[in-house]
């Protein structure tokens, strides 16, 4: 993934610039935030200065309290654990879904327990639980548990029901950092349909300030705003963004027409009606192999996430055979919008080259 910013971008910043603002979130920022809401169809998007803490601020916001414990799927990026662990609250991993990796909901309700709070529902590169949203969402009513939607890849990808990701929960948490389909540099959102928890949530980014430009103080709050010149840039990336999510579509089906008879390449399943693809992510033979093999020939790779409970972070003795998994054959190949078809077909001729000089390992 690389990001792409354009002559539009650098002119939006300019004309910023020249107006005398002063650079801190405000008009700029709240229209931003209005392309969000409306892009997404919730009520309120109340962005901050990364993914991560958007997490964090939603936890707090439900209530999620130092000792509570959330189940969070195994195989994601660290920030998805690290969010409330921020807090003092207990991640609680669990596995995922082979056909997904998105959270097994059988394993999910293994691991409730008396301190379990919150379960975090991570979109899989923009994918949705073979069960259904309306299975977690069920177990979260049933059970008293908050749900809170890490939709970091999935801006753009929808439920079958037709909600956008992020909508389901209590509330839905988005990154626009480098590799995401649009970026503003860092930065992050929250999407809610509940006027209650947005106004939580806008004060504890701002201080904890009973409003703006105020110091009074009815919460604990921490200064997690975003910036005009940031909205600025991702004013103009929305623009662009439609175009983005189909043609993810387009490389993605390349890139499944051309490996179709590599029977050493394994992809997950896509639902690319509902779920544009950010990213080209799949099981492989010999990972390092044909990682090395590829970026000999100038074609580069990046291993997908490993399993976090084995992480040194937390170095924990569970077993967890689907993110382990994935840690030993998950790949990710080429997968930004600029991508040619003559270069998708360069890297899948490299690809299958290296397998036909090469039997099976297992």
């Amino acid at each position: 993934m690389e990001p792409w910013f354009g002559e539009e971008e650098a002119e939006a910043v300019g004309v910023y610039m020249r107006s005398g603002g002063w650079l801190t979130e405000f008009k700029i920022t709240q229209k931003f935030e209005k392309n969000i809401a409306d892009f997404t169809g919730a009520r309120h998007c109340i962005v901050t200065n990364n993914g991560t803490i958007s997490l964090t601020l939603a936890a707090v916001a439900c209530g999620i309290k130092s000792g509570d414990e959330v189940i969070v799927p195994c195989y994601s990026q660290i920030a998805s654990p690290n969010s409330v662990k921020m807090i003092g609250a207990v991640p609680v991993f669990c596995d995922v879904e082979r056909d997904t990796l998105c959270l097994d909901i059988e394993q999910v309700e293994k691991r409730i327990g008396p301190k379990t709070r919150a379960v975090m529902l991570v979109a899989a590169n923009g994918r949705y639980p073979k069960v259904g949203i309306a299975a977690f969402e069920t177990l979260a009513r049933d059970r008293g548990l908050v749900l809170i939607e890490d939709s970091a890849q999935a801006l753009g990808s929808y439920f079958p029901d037709g909600r956008h990701m992020g909508t389901a929960a209590a509330v839905g948490s988005f990154s626009f950092s480098v590799p995401k389909i649009i970026s503003t540099g860092q930065g992050g959102c929250l999407i809610t349909n509940d006027d209650d928890l947005a106004e939580r949530l806008r004060r504890l980014k701002d201080f904890g300030r009973r409003s703006g430009g105020i110091d009074v103080h009815d919460d604990i709050g921490w200064n997690f705003k975003f910036t005009d010149i940031q909205a600025a840039i991702g004013i103009e990336q929305m623009k662009k963004l439609n175009w983005r999510l189909a043609r993810k579509k387009e490389i993605y089906q390349h890139y499944r027409h051309r490996l179709s008879g590599n029977s050493r390449v394994q992809f997950f399943n896509q639902d690319i009606d509902f779920c544009p693809p950010w990213f080209v992510d799949v099981l492989v033979d010999e990972r390092e192999g044909l990682a090395t093999y590829l970026m000999d020939k100038g074609i580069g790779t990046r291993v997908m996430y490993p399993p976090i409970h084995r992480q040194k972070a937390y170095g924990l003795a569970e077993s967890h055979p689907v993110s382990e998994k994935i840690g030993i054959e998950g790949l990710w190949l080429p997968s930004a919008s600029q991508l040619q078809d003559e270069q998708i077909d360069r890297i899948c001729s490299a690809i299958n080259a290296y397998y036909s000089q090469r039997a099976p390992s297992h």
